[in-house]
């Protein structure tokens, strides 16, 4: 090659361009063949050749070593008086054997109803913040940011991180995040548990279904039941991912979210579980509460010197009930009883089998005792198929109409049965209100169990911190030695919010690191920070509705601004006993402004109601626009997505 000794001296620019280029071919000849790498996270060398190229295999994503199987267990409208492992009359062996080998939280909170608890729950964030201060269905969401019903991608799921981070993922029964409009077999998917994180899911996508014939989901699509029991359905299902998985990577963790119909609505159950407790509540829901009350101090899951709220005044005093009300209303809480018995046992089916095939001491488990507290949507009398969106009848006419059929409670013809408004009271024992009452302990305080056999030294202990759902997420990762990721998928995460329990497993002293903490249901209110509530109920509810709708009147008109704020000392008054409002204006003005600044914070602006809800006041457009909310309920509940 003849040698340039200036390049400058070239005066021509074509010349100039063709020696440049002549120079840079031949200095490719020398250098070899190199090729611009498309794939940034490509590690290897790609030349012209297979001899002057280098493979790459990234490795694969294993969990940490010695990671746990993880199971998540939430049950549906229990209270926190219920079950035996909390003081309750009703036997739930497998729960009280959880715990007496693990630890019983008796200070954790839900949201007060199912969706936003689920949201909050499976992404360590607020409902609010994740678009689900309300729910996913069409009656209920609305077109703002908290209120929606659409988790965003950025609000990434444990699911999504676990699934990420090595493990398995499988959910079976009740999801309740998908919104209605996207509910069909044309998807789309995005939003199905499938779409968040789940490898596999068998369930339903709505609030609510018929527990024999349920609108089932498999993965991406419905199928047709079995006719067995929908539990008993799920548990093989869970059974089924577990011992596919265990038997093609044996090493490799799964996490297992279970979540059943029960005991929603419908209370549905075979005879051979709710004659179990025939006669077992002739002595009512007073007694009820007496006797679960001292269980409760004995246990050490209270304080001793609790005292019980006063009867609720929409409660009679069962003494007082004619000889009719009685059977019918002991009826219904027998099959609630046999119903919350059969899922503990079915849940135990799980238990054996880890057991069984040797993975039970290397699983954390977490039962969720309820997603809210005990249910108040069965009326004073109690349903058998009044859905609760329709119009009430009398309420003569609501016990003659349950006498009559009382052969169907708990059967495949009651659609939609649940027990009477007094019993919600007294499974809620010792608190006072219901779901829905975000204001209340007893719409938002349930029982939690935590077993984790390889992780905790004592057995049977009882942890006090104040916790939320939130904090599920962020202990469990710490648990399992995995960090919260930054992206999911390419997807730029938010901050997760929950407090980790982690130090609380083996130091019942513990410091409580969730500090704040609002909760709002269609109206209802409150904010808690540091042992401090503030807390506002607003009316009329659903309950107050329903009834004016039954009598053919115009419920009250709500205000927001006239709704009467109470201040409770958790730390000394832990069941709201004590309304300080009037000693402490200065900290209940306090904790209203924090509660304004949590509502910015967690999109729950503007504050929507149960008459907004009613009056068909949101998400009032498209094909359904115009119609009634009573159309809209028939059409959700043959979805499967009614509440």
């Amino acid at each position: 090659m003849k040698k340039i000794k200036n390049n400058s001296t070239i005066k021509s620019p074509k010349k100039r361009l063709l020696i440049t280029a002549l120079l840079v071919t031949q200095l490719g000849a020398l250098q070899g063949f190199a090729q611009t790498n498309p794939d940034a996270s490509f590690k290897g060398v790609i030349g012209k050749t297979l001899a002057d190229s280098k493979e790459y295999w990234p490795e694969p994503v294993v969990a940490p070593q010695g990671a746990p199987n993880i199971v998540w267990i939430l049950l549906d409208d229990v209270g926190f008086g219920a079950s035996s492992s909390f003081g309750g009359l009703i036997q739930t062996p497998t729960f009280d054997n959880l715990a007496n080998n693990g630890l019983r939280y008796t200070n954790f909170h839900t949201t007060a109803i199912c969706a936003p608890t689920r949201a909050a729950l499976l992404t360590g964030r607020n409902s609010g913040r994740v678009h689900v201060s309300g729910f996913s269905h069409t009656v209920m969401s609305a077109g703002f940011p908290g209120w929606d019903g659409r988790i965003p991608s950025d609000k990434g799921t444990i699911a999504e991180i676990l699934r990420d981070k090595g493990y398995n993922t499988f959910a079976v029964g009740k999801y309740g995040l998908t919104p209605d409009e996207e509910a069909t077999d044309a998807g789309p998917f995005d939003r199905w548990p499938t779409g968040k994180g789940f490898e596999h899911f068998f369930g339903f996508l709505g609030s609510q279904t018929d527990q024999y014939k349920p609108d089932l989901v498999e993965d991406n699509a419905h199928v047709t039941p079995d006719g067995r029991h929908l539990t008993d359905q799920i548990t093989d299902k869970a059974i089924s991912y577990i011992t596919k998985q265990h038997k093609a990577a044996p090493n490799k963790p799964f996490f297992l979210y279970y979540a059943p119909g029960a005991v929603h609505a419908p209370h549905q159950v075979a005879e051979s579980w709710s004659d179990q407790y025939k006669g077992k509540f002739d002595e009512g829901w007073d007694v009820y509460r007496e006797k679960v009350l001292a269980n409760q101090k004995k246990l050490g899951v209270i304080p001793t010197n609790a005292i019980l709220p006063e009867r609720n005044p929409l409660i009679t005093d069962w003494k007082k009930l004619t000889a009719d009300q009685k059977k019918v209303y002991a009826r219904f809480m027998e099959v609630y009883a046999g119903y919350l018995t059969y899922t503990d046992h079915e849940i135990g089916r799980i238990v054996n089998h880890l057991k069984e095939t040797n993975q039970l001491e290397n699983t954390l488990i977490f039962v969720a005792i309820g997603d809210n507290g005990a249910s108040k949507e069965g009326t004073l009398q109690g349903t058998i198929n009044q859905s609760l969106f329709s119009k009430t009848v009398s309420d003569e006419q609501n016990l003659q109409n349950n006498l009559n059929n009382i052969g169907e409670i708990g059967t495949a013809q009651g659609l939609n049965t649940n027990y009477p408004l007094g019993w919600a009271q007294a499974t809620n024992s010792p608190f006072k209100n219901w779901k829905q009452d975000a204001q209340s302990e007893g719409g938002t305080r349930n029982p939690l169990i935590v077993y984790y056999p390889k992780g905790i030294s004592e057995k049977g202990g009882i942890r006090n911190q104040y916790s939320h759902v939130t904090d599920l997420l962020p202990t469990t990762l710490d648990i399992a030695g995995i960090k919260a990721p930054e992206y999911i998928r390419e997807i730029k995460q938010d901050i997760i919010q929950g407090s980790t329990l982690y130090a609380s497993l083996n130091n019942a002293k513990a410091e409580s690191l969730h500090k704040v903490q609002y909760y709002y249901i269609f109206g209802n209110r409150a904010i808690y920070k540091d042992g401090w509530k503030a807390a506002a109920a607003h009316l009329p509810d659903s309950f107050a509705i329903k009834n004016s709708l039954g009598k053919n009147e115009a419920p009250t008109p709500s205000n927001f601004d006239t709704d009467v704020w109470e201040l409770y000392n958790l730390n000394e008054d832990f069941n709201e006993r004590i309304n300080l409002a009037k000693k402490y204006p200065e900290k209940l003005a306090e904790l209203k402004k924090v509660f304004d600044e949590q509502a910015k914070e967690n999109n729950l602006y503007p504050l929507i109601d149960w008459q907004d809800v009613f009056n068909r006041r949101i998400h009032n457009l498209g094909a359904d626009k115009g119609k009634t909310l009573q159309d809209l309920a028939k059409k959700a509940t043959q979805s499967g997505a009614a509440n």
